[in-house]
């Protein structure tokens, strides 16, 4: 152990060149160096002593020095400190209340007193304190909270919509079955009519909902009434009833009445049928090229 120390002090004194060229020839092997830990020397600091007994007996006010020492604070549910009361150090917990109840009644002990003396407790509105973090930090947590919240707010959204989706997909299914069962049912009434085994179609007066009642209602009341207005003029102007269908063919009287027939009218001599002195004429729409001629003058 000797030579192994003789040899690391040796080797520690060396320079980083001179270790280099040590390690290369494979001079240093593993477990030359050895780390001995020397006990700590006892030191008697009688100066700094005194001087840390001269400030305890110094006699400063109260508010000078804010101590408040307290003995073992009673549980307020067992409100009773005895040895069964103990806190165990190992229970995290016990020790963690134990300190809250001591600092809460530190506080409650204290107040008054800084009260008494005039000494403000509270802190001023228009207090400014800088923050320990710069604005840059607080801003990208701001930013990083937000994107959160956006990202939990579309989550929402998603399932919300999923569950409308699938609720409106679930409504559209029962009510196409429904609307299966109703059809076959009607086919199967339909079937047991033609074959002769039902008397009568009762889907057809089940169909009929209230409103179509209320409209047949409304209907024979305006036929007991009688038609609108619209009804008449529109029977008196286009008749009412009896033949349609051919009733503008020639008869034998009309063939035979020459009355209103105007030789002038039928050759295309009349003063509408052309000529320079004719309606027509005085209304006929001038050609391209003149009408181009006309918008050129204006211009």
């Amino acid at each position: 152990s000797d030579s192994g120390s003789d040899s690391g002090s040796e080797d520690s004194s060396l320079s980083d060149s001179e270790l280099q060229e040590a390690f290369s020839r494979g001079a240093l092997k593993p477990g030359l160096n050895v780390v001995l830990e020397e006990r700590p020397k006892r030191r008697n600091d009688t100066n700094g002593l005194r001087q840390c007994l001269s400030e305890f007996k110094q006699q400063l006010a109260w508010v000078e020095r804010l101590d408040v020492t307290l003995g073992r604070v009673v549980d307020p549910v067992a409100q009773s400190a005895t040895d069964k009361d103990a806190v165990d150090p190992e229970n995290d917990f016990q020790r963690e209340m134990s300190f809250y109840r001591q600092a809460q009644a530190a506080v409650l002990e204290a107040l008054p007193r800084l009260r008494k003396l005039q000494v403000p407790t509270r802190r001023p509105d228009d207090y400014f304190a800088e923050m320990a973090k710069s604005d840059q930090q607080m801003q990208k947590i701001r930013q990083k909270l937000k994107s959160k919240q956006e990202a939990m707010e579309r989550s929402e959204k998603a399932k919300q919509l999923r569950a409308m989706r699938k609720y409106g997909k679930k409504v559209q299914t029962e009510i196409l079955q429904r609307r299966q069962k109703e059809k076959k049912n009607m086919l199967n009434a339909v079937k047991k009519y033609q074959k002769g085994l039902s008397d009568k179609l009762d889907f057809l007066d089940e169909e009929q909902t209230p409103s179509q009642g209320k409209k047949n209602g409304n209907a024979s009341q305006r036929m007991k009434k009688g038609p609108n207005a619209k009804r008449r003029y529109k029977n008196q102007k286009f008749g009412f009833g009896g033949k349609k269908k051919g009733s503008k063919w020639n008869t034998k009287e009309s063939f035979n009445d020459v009355s209103s027939f105007k030789s002038k009218v039928a050759h295309n001599k009349g003063p509408g049928k052309g000529g320079k002195g004719g309606k027509k004429a005085l209304n006929k729409r001038p050609g391209k090229r003149t009408r181009q001629k006309m918008k050129n003058r204006a211009r």
